[in-house]
This record gives structure tokens, sequence and C-alpha cells, in this order.
């Protein structure tokens, strides 16, 4: 079998429970609940990377589809019919090596981001990625899905933090890259190319980055303004002029959720030592009179709506990544309402009702990324949608091969995640 074809089980799902749980004990086997019933059939969680393996294995003799999800949030939406099982990773959730002296930390990618950050408090150390809810965002999802907040412009994502990983891929091999120390860069393309991949070339099960200091100080910026012009001319004098944590634009309704009834929104976050974060509001104040600001509690907790956005919660919503100078013209020209990471060329745009036809209103939008050269990714549409959208881009000629290339060579049984990528991969 080709990873092309996918997988068609004989098997009952009754007789894959079965199976599964002379693997792993009846009480790691179940029905999937909530989201996780988009996006699979049976929910097995194994106990250590020696089970997930042998159920690989298993999955691949007898032609099962398999998909490794944390919360599901993303699986849900991008999996075109359930999985016929489910991977929890659940019960790997270990924080294997914590080296405060080295700045990194190896943690089971069942763990939580938010549980590996309270790991790294004592040091005052965090792991600088903020996907959204980070307590509902495995380790394994924040590199498999790219997740990644306000922090991106400062911090980079997870695959500027990464120095090594384990995953479990065709006959349930264990494949580990790079290592536990920052001077090792064996591996790092192992890495990339994993990163990104949604579930279709492994899954993954240890995970090790470089970590920094937790900011003694953070303070939230705030600037309303009543055109869109106005809001991304200021957002790129502060870019040019200052070394901001986050920078972000948001449109009306966006905005609503700092009970602000500007049109357009600018939120900077500037962090550093007390001296640091009073010489940067000095600075902000010398080019906006106008800026509001927000310190400690209030600060931190305005922070968190920003970095929780939930792109879920709207009938149609998609992200856009292309060149930073790139994309105000595109937010500018869009009637759609956007949270914009505006120094890093990333924005989600939104619909607050089901458009007409959506699959012409998703294809305004990758047509506006394609003609800056980048492109777009549909987060999230309406039941009554998803039939008309395809969730990812469509890359070139090229970059497709090597893509299928990549799936071939790591999955060559294709029973990893089938059916719900790039190109139907």
């Amino acid at each position: 079998m080709t990873a092309s074809s996918s997988p068609i089980t004989t098997l009952s799902t009754d007789e894959i429970a079965r199976r599964l749980s002379s693997m792993v004990g009846a009480g790691q086997v179940r029905a999937p609940q909530g989201r996780a019933a988009d996006a699979v059939k049976i929910l097995v969680e194994p106990g250590n990377a020696a089970e997930l393996a042998e159920i690989v294995r298993a999955c691949e003799t007898d032609r099962i589809a398999l998909a490794a999800l944390g919360a599901a949030r993303t699986l849900s939406h991008i999996r075109p019919q359930p999985v016929a099982l489910g991977m929890s990773l659940s019960r790997l959730a270990r924080v294997v090596a914590c080296e405060p002296d080295d700045m990194t930390i190896t943690v089971e990618a069942g763990l939580s981001v938010g549980a590996l950050n309270r790991a790294l408090a004592p040091g005052r150390q965090r792991l600088p990625v903020d996907p959204k809810d980070p307590d509902a965002t495995t380790v394994g999802a924040l590199i498999a899905a790219s997740h990644a907040g306000p922090l991106r412009l400062s911090e980079g994502t997870a695959r500027d933090l990464l120095i090594g990983i384990r995953y479990v891929g065709h006959q349930g091999r264990g494949v580990h890259g790079g290592g536990r120390v920052v001077k090792n860069v064996a591996g790092y393309d192992l890495m990339k190319v994993l990163g990104g991949s949604f579930g279709t070339l492994g899954i993954i099960t240890e995970a090790t980055f470089k970590v920094r200091p937790l900011p003694e100080q953070y303070a939230m910026m705030r600037l309303s303004f009543d055109r869109a012009e106005e809001l991304f001319a200021a957002a790129r004098t502060l870019h040019d002029s200052l070394p901001l944590a986050h920078l972000e634009g948001l449109s009306s309704a966006a905005a609503r959720a700092y009970d602000s009834s500007a049109r357009f929104l600018l939120v900077a976050g500037i962090s550093g030592s007390s001296s640091e974060v009073a010489s940067l509001r000095d600075a902000i104040t010398r080019v906006a009179p106008d800026a509001a600001f927000v310190d400690g509690d209030d600060a931190l907790n305005a922070y968190a709506r920003l970095r929780d956005f939930d792109a879920s919660a709207w009938a149609l919503s998609g992200q856009i990544a292309v060149a930073p100078a790139r994309l105000a013209p595109i937010l500018a020209a869009t009637e759609a309402q956007y949270v914009a990471h505006l120094g890093c060329g990333v924005a989600t745009l939104f619909l607050g009702e089901p458009p007409a036809d959506g699959r012409v209103t998703v294809d305004g939008w990758r047509d506006a990324a394609r003609r800056a050269g980048g492109h777009l990714r549909v987060l999230h549409a309406d039941r009554s949608l998803r039939g008309s959208v395809a969730f990812f881009d469509m890359p070139n000629d090229g970059a497709l091969r090597l893509m299928r290339r990549l799936k071939a060579a790591f999955d060559p049984a294709g029973v990893f995640n089938p059916g719900c990528f790039v190109g139907g991969i």
C-alpha cells in the first residue's frame, strides 16, 4: 500500500476496540466525547512510547488510519471524516528533564504548554510560545499544528525554540533528532519537517526546548483609531523604532473584547526590567501621546484575552500569512474583521455571519494572500460551509510533489492522519 491510498480496514469498531484493549487495557480505550467525536471514532490512551509503537504496528498491519490529538480543536475542523482511531497522549505528560542552568526542558508530548511553564516557573523561566488556551494545548499539538500567539514577534515560534524531538513513525519505530543541549544542532531539518505536519508523518512523543527568562515586568499599550490607515501608520512607526514584545491591530468586533468602541484598536506589549519598561513607555508616549497603558495583573489579563481570541466562535475564520509590509493593504481591502500580528505579517480574518458562498469568500482571501506571496489556511467554518471550503491552501506543483515524497518516505503505509492535509495528503 502506498501513502496515497487511504487505509480501509475490514474490522468493525468493536473489534478494533477489543484488539486495542488487549494491548493497553480496557480502561484506556473509550468512545470520544465533545470535539474529539468529530475527529475520531475510537480513542486510545497508551501509557508509554512502547505501547504507542505497538498500536502503530497493529494499525499498519490491519490498515487502520490513526491520528494523534490533544483537545481536538484543530483536528475536529480539518478532518473531512472522523479517522478510525484517535491517539491521546494524555498519559504521556511527564517532565522528563528540566535544566534551569542550561535553560532547557524536555517533556513528553501529552503535557500541556501551561503545565510546562508551571514547571519552569520556580526558576523564573518560560517557554515563550503562547498558543490560545495553553492549558488545553499539548506540546505535541503545539509543534504539529504550529500554534503560536502574540509573542511570535519577539520570541519566534516553537520551531525556533525546539532543539530535540522524538516520534514514533513507520513500523512503530522510535526516531529522534537533535538533543538536550542548545549547542547540538544535529537533526534540525527533521524537527522542521515535523513542525506543521499535522500528524501526517508520525506521532510526536517527546520534545526538548530551549527556554528563556521570565520578564520582570510587562505592560500593555492601547491606542484607538477611526481609520485603518491611521492604525497601520502608527503600527509601522512603533515597530520600526522600538523593541516590542508584541504588536496587534484589532478591527471593531475584536476590539469589543477590550470594551472599546473604537473602529480600530492598536495593542502593543512591552516587557523587560522595570527600567526597560519605563523607558519603552516614555518612548511610546512621545510617539503617541494619546496611548493608554495598563500594568500588573490588569495587563496580564488583557494579554490573555488577546492570546485566547477564539477563531472558532465565528462563522468563518482563516489565518493569512504574508510579508509584514504586504499585510496592511490586504486588511484595508477586506470586508472581514481581523486580529492582526502587524509586525509578523500574520492575521486571523473572521466573519460573524456565514457568507452567501463560503468558497467565493475563501477564494477571495486566498487570492489576496497569493498576490502578496503568502497563503491562507481556514481555521473554522460553520458546518453549513465545511463542504464548500478547503481548509489548506494548495501549494505550487513543485512544493506539492516534495510534500508527497516526504509523506511516502515517512509514512509508506499511509496510516498517519491521511486525507486531511495539503493536497489530500
